[in-house]
């Protein structure tokens, strides 16, 4: 039992269960306790960056083959464009099913955009040609002080393609990467010694400040939405786990630390370098690994994309609103555009919803105040959507690229832990 509680997702189980209670039971006080998960985040977001330019370094240089690279970052689009189309119509079709909005008869006339005007101010920026420019940083420094994914995945391709051309002359370079990666791993170790206390102040917060009693409401439409990402993640990407050679339920088992801290925190970036180190251990190539999971989390927001199609269409239905299905394939495309390009922003789920809306002007961008109150705790599974799609494509990848040990993963993943006494070789 002492054992028990020292391992780190029983602990986090039940910071988030006091922190639960907290906000139930002392609301004023437990809101005051934002500070404590947005420090975590921080810490956390404090790293991400050089992490990931040190992995994707590291590995494209290690590769010395371009043509590889290409090859790699070519299918990883291939595969995200595929499973977000998917997801978008999944949750489309979800809608549709169970109707979650029918019945509510909102009148939109009646509804307070105030609330939304931040998150459609925001979505006014997110076109195509701004979010390409936008992947471009200023400076090399200011990719990393900005803490934008996408502008330092770009830096580390580039560094990295640079090292691989200077050949041996660029050991030195690479080995003081190698180390530094090796430091920053250690960073994100001592700060995950904290993740309790910052899934109880992110958790005590949500409570406090919307209460449980804010999803009676509308718990259809959260049901709805946690039913429909429930069998996406154990049908769709249960197959695809499956044709690659694994269980997914074993790999939800692996990593269930993680799904913790973004529950807890709401935010998947909170466990985005765990995950990295995860997946190196579990058998998934060090280079395939660096490309595939920093950029899905711009490009592969599976949760995200079943929130979007459901949001638009239940607001739609609760203000007795007919989409046309040109309408409703113009929100798809939309849908797909808008996801990526609010990549790095606060609020990005809200934000891409307003976007989207902006295109289909039909639905009222007023609407969104239906579910201003529950979309922290739609947040959470969001997010939890998110990590997991990007976890399978790190391992579907790498098997496509034969840069899978599958005899180290069947190992890992029986042992239903991650495995921290286990010795392994970065690829």
């Amino acid at each position: 039992m002492k054992k028990l509680t020292k391992t780190l997702y029983i602990q986090v189980l039940f910071a988030i269960t006091a922190g639960v209670v907290f906000g139930m039971i002392a609301p004023e006080t437990a809101v005051q306790m934002k500070l404590l998960g947005d420090a975590f985040i921080k810490l956390i977001k404090m790293v991400i960056g050089p992490i990931v330019f040190c992995t994707i370094v590291s590995g494209i240089a290690g590769m010395q083959d371009m043509k590889r690279v290409g090859r790699v970052g070519g299918k990883a689009l291939l595969y995200f464009e595929c499973i977000s189309t998917l997801a978008l119509l999944i949750g489309l079709a979800a809608v549709h099913l169970l109707k979650p909005g029918a019945g509510l008869q909102v009148n939109p006339a009646t509804l307070n955009s105030s609330g939304v005007a931040s998150f459609a101010a925001r979505a006014q920026h997110q076109n195509i040609a701004e979010f390409l420019l936008h992947i471009i940083p200023d400076t090399l420094v200011s990719a990393f002080t900005s803490g934008d994914m996408l502008q330092i995945v770009l830096v580390a391709i580039l560094f990295g393609s640079g090292l691989a051309m200077l050949g041996v002359r660029a050991r030195p370079v690479l080995a003081f990467i190698e180390n530094a990666s090796q430091v920053f791993f250690g960073i994100v170790r001592i700060i995950a010694k904290i993740t309790p206390i910052g899934a109880f102040g992110a958790m005590a917060f949500a409570i406090g400040q919307y209460g449980i009693a804010s999803l009676l409401p509308m718990i259809k439409l959260v049901g709805t939405f946690y039913l429909t990402a429930f069998l996406f993640v154990t049908l769709v990407l249960g197959a695809i786990a499956r044709a690659a050679g694994f269980s997914i339920f074993r790999f939800l088992a692996y990593i269930k630390e993680e799904l913790l801290i973004v529950w807890g925190t709401s935010s998947s970036e909170a466990a985005l370098p765990q995950l990295i180190e995860k997946m190196e251990k579990l058998g998934c190539s060090r280079a395939v690994v660096g490309l595939v999971v920093p950029a899905g989390y711009s490009f592969n927001l599976d949760g995200t994309n079943i929130y979007m199609t459901m949001a638009v269409l239940f607001i739609a239905q609760a203000t007795n609103i007919d989409l046309t299905l040109t309408q409703q394939l113009t929100l798809l495309a939309v849908a797909m555009l808008t996801s990526k390009g609010a990549s790095g922003v606060a609020g990005a789920g809200f934000v891409t919803l307003a976007a989207t809306l902006a295109v289909v002007p039909t639905v009222p961008l007023s609407g969104m105040v239906l579910i201003l109150g529950i979309d922290r705790f739609m947040s959470d599974c969001r997010a939890l959507t998110n990590i997991i799609g990007n976890g399978v494509a790190a391992i579907v990848i790498s098997a496509w690229e034969n840069a899978l040990d599958r005899d180290r993963m069947k190992q890992v993943m029986a042992a239903h832990h991650a495995p921290v006494e286990l010795e392994f070789e970065r690829n």
